[in-house]
């Protein structure tokens, strides 16, 4: 199975007029995208799924529960505050330094959480930008309390700014993109907002 129809189908979410989109759309359009997925896979949980399959939740969503990732918690650091906090994350680089189809200019990928979760403060020097493809999450951006965000609807995070996500009732699944800085050196996560 190839990847050339959800790289197709990503190109139509993302909107040009963003830098760090039109920067994405480039990447997918340049990518080798009829490789073959990976011999290692583990299934999306059930919870994802189900919010996937959503009358609300983007047409995509259907095309990416179909296709065998390894959904595995993103290994952004060693951290151990970090890994305790990411025992509820969904996650599949799909072009970037460790992604699918390697790049050295940009990542992007799929990503959800579990509802009621919390993956607290964090910063890094790459520029950052979420589109919620399914469900509901909260999203806090510099010193801005936290903000609703749907299917359609994006979190933007200028480099290093700093940004935390939360779910309540719903999970989510998103599409992430890193443009700029892509390393992890200078990534810090701070832990949880104090209320």
């Amino acid at each position: 199975m190839a990847l050339t129809s959800l790289f197709d189908a990503l190109c139509a979410i993302l909107d040009p007029k963003y830098s760090i989109e039109a920067n994405a759309i480039k990447a997918l359009k340049d990518a080798e995208a009829d490789m073959d997925l990976p011999q290692q896979t583990a299934p999306l949980d059930q919870v994802f799924l189900d919010v996937m399959a959503k009358a609300d939740a983007h047409p995509i969503c259907r095309l990416i529960a179909s296709m065998p990732f390894n959904w595995i918690p993103p290994q952004t650091s060693q951290d151990p505050l970090y890994q305790e906090h990411s025992s509820f994350k969904a996650h599949v680089e799909l072009i970037g330094p460790t992604g699918l189809v390697p790049s050295s200019s940009i990542r992007m990928g799929l990503y959800g959480m579990r509802p009621h979760s919390e993956y607290g403060i964090r910063t890094h020097p790459a520029e950052e930008t979420y589109i919620m493809l399914a469900g509901h999450a909260l999203w806090m951006r510099g010193d801005s309390p936290y903000e609703g965000l749907v299917t359609g609807q994006r979190s933007y995070h200028p480099s290093m700014m700093r940004h935390a996500t939360k779910t309540e009732e719903s999970a989510f699944m998103s599409v992430y993109i890193w443009d700029g800085d892509l390393s992890t050196e200078k990534y810090q996560y701070l832990g949880l907002p104090e209320d």
